[in-house]
């Protein structure tokens, strides 16, 4: 790489996809991805990741090996179940990683019952209807398998719990009322989405189909868009809250999904599983403040608590053409937000979710491992124990060159490198900046303190900065990478973060190996 060329500004091969069927089929080529679908807000693309998508995107529908899978989670161990039943649930769900992914991303696998799809190409087909589609309020499909009698499914894994678990089984605190109203909302919309997209079945819609993401955003799972087995039934929950014509005929239809979000509806106002009926008598008796969840203490707004009762009602209305269709739920619930500038997990009490960028493929060092885990503390304690030895051989001085200029701008870097050492990183970043606005003497350590002091105050752009800085000084200096990964992971800019990380490491390899650079 040239002197001061990034990764992120290079240009990338954005229609590279890597065939990711494990076998020798010939059916998993040119047909077997599928483009990425531009709902929900578009997202930049800084080239594609091993799993064929745009960085930070979904990635592209495709086949698994079972080998692939069996990798991803250690042979299917029941340590990686993260099914509500555990072991006991008919359709068990392990979350796994990716092995062969440069990302090394998280997925959730849904491991069918035997033969509960026989035809491998009606589980092919079904599996190929719901992976065309795509969207933010969805935990989104991405592939599947067939193998032998092995059926599986391959989403997108949402790392914060359910629904239920918030509602039903918290710990912390409970989901306040803004929130609920954000969950009621978002579901509506992937709901309206699927529907808009011709896959208006979802089976067995419940609180436990409600997933969070890794910034606490509420998801309708993907896997209720597929039936749990070819012939199987629709609706596993008690009987209490199945709509009523399922009963009737045992089919599903649109109207039945309207039914099972009343459900939801009912389970969000009052915290508790509540059977419809039980509900409706209480609402049709204007008994709704009974009803409410007594977690919330009072924090609710009653006109917005009765809207959604109302909504609910309508929803769990006997007849089927009675009841709202999905764009009149979104219609319904958009005016009641609020608190939109608030994010997800602040209103669930989760942390915030910071993803480092993935680890290369060549060994890491200290300072590489640091990075990899997006630990500014431990590179902060390296570049304080490193000092100025990568700067050998950086600057060469004549006796001219010592004037008092140079004593002042030594004694700036001197109060900067106290500051840098005491954790004052604002008057790290003032003495750094003093020293390097004189310009007569350049250092790729400053830049590489100053970049981390950036980072430390909330300030990636400018880290980033600093970062190319230090390898315009010093191309071949491993930390010059190492601190741009960082930088671009705060970025989000994830696809290029890791190939900052893989040239850094590669970096360390060389010098390891007798080359020049460090």
């Amino acid at each position: 790489m040239g002197c001061c060329e990034s990764s992120f500004l290079r240009g990338h091969d954005s229609d590279h996809k890597i065939n990711h069927n494990g076998n020798n089929n010939n059916n998993n080529n040119s047909s077997s991805r599928l483009p990425q679908a531009s709902n929900g807000p578009a997202q930049p693309s800084y080239g594609t990741d091993s799993l064929g998508a745009a960085a930070g995107g979904v990635p592209y529908f495709s086949e698994f090996s079972l080998a692939e899978l069996k990798a991803a989670t250690n042979n299917f161990s029941s340590d990686f179940i993260v099914s509500e039943s555990g072991e006991k649930a008919p359709n068990v769900v392990y979350k796994g990683r990716l092995q062969n992914d440069t990302n090394r991303r998280w997925i959730a696998i849904k491991k069918f019952a035997k033969l509960a799809w026989p035809n491998p190409k009606q589980f092919a087909d079904e599996a190929w209807g719901v992976g065309k589609l795509r969207h933010k309020r969805v935990a989104n499909l991405i592939g599947y398998c067939c193998d032998g009698d092995e059926r599986l499914l391959v989403a997108e894994y949402m790392p914060n719990d359910t629904l239920a678990k918030h509602l039903f089984h918290w710990e912390n605190q409970t989901i306040e009322w803004a929130m609920r109203l954000r969950v009621a909302l978002f579901i509506a919309e992937a709901l309206d989405y699927c529907s808009s997209e011709g896959r208006p079945l979802y089976h067995d819609l419940n609180a436990y189909r409600v997933l969070f993401d890794e910034n606490g955003d509420p998801r309708l799972s993907c896997f209720g868009l597929m039936k749990n087995s070819r012939d199987g039934k629709s609706y596993s929950t008690n009987l209490a809250y199945t709509p009523p014509e399922y009963l009737r005929n045992g089919r599903v239809t649109p109207e039945s999904v309207i039914f099972s979000f009343g459900t939801v509806l009912l389970d969000l106002l009052s915290g508790k599983h509540i059977p419809p009926s039980h509900a409706l008598d209480m609402i049709r008796g204007k008994n709704i403040l009974l009803l409410m969840d007594s977690h919330l203490e009072g924090n609710f707004s009653t006109e917005e608590a009765t809207v959604v009762f109302d909504l609910a009602s309508r929803c769990l209305q006997y007849e089927p053409r009675e009841r709202p269709n999905t764009k009149d739920l979104v219609a319904t619930l958009a005016p009641l937000q609020n608190k939109s500038d608030v994010p997800s997990y602040v209103m669930l009490g989760i942390p915030k979710h910071e993803e480092g960028p993935p680890t290369p493929q060549h060994p890491l060092s200290p300072m590489g491992d640091a990075c990899s885990r997006m630990d500014l503390t431990a590179i902060h304690q390296i570049l304080v124990m490193t000092h100025y030895k990568d700067d050998e051989g950086t600057n060469e001085l004549s006796f001219q060159e010592w004037t008092q200029q140079m004593r002042d701008m030594l004694e700036a870097r001197k109060r900067g490198d106290v500051a840098f050492r005491d954790k004052d990183f604002k008057t790290a970043i003032e003495c750094y900046s003093q020293f390097i606005d004189v310009g007569t003497m350049v250092s790729p350590t400053v830049y590489a303190r100053r970049s981390l002091c950036h980072l430390l105050c909330d300030q990636p752009d400018a880290a980033l900065r600093d970062a190319m800085q230090a390898q315009c000084v010093y191309p071949d200096w491993s930390t010059a990478f190492y601190m741009q990964a960082v930088a671009l992971a705060k970025l989000d800019m994830h696809k290029d973060a890791a190939d900052m990380l893989n040239e850094a490491a590669a970096l360390e390899e060389k010098k390891q190996r007798g080359g020049k650079g460090s």
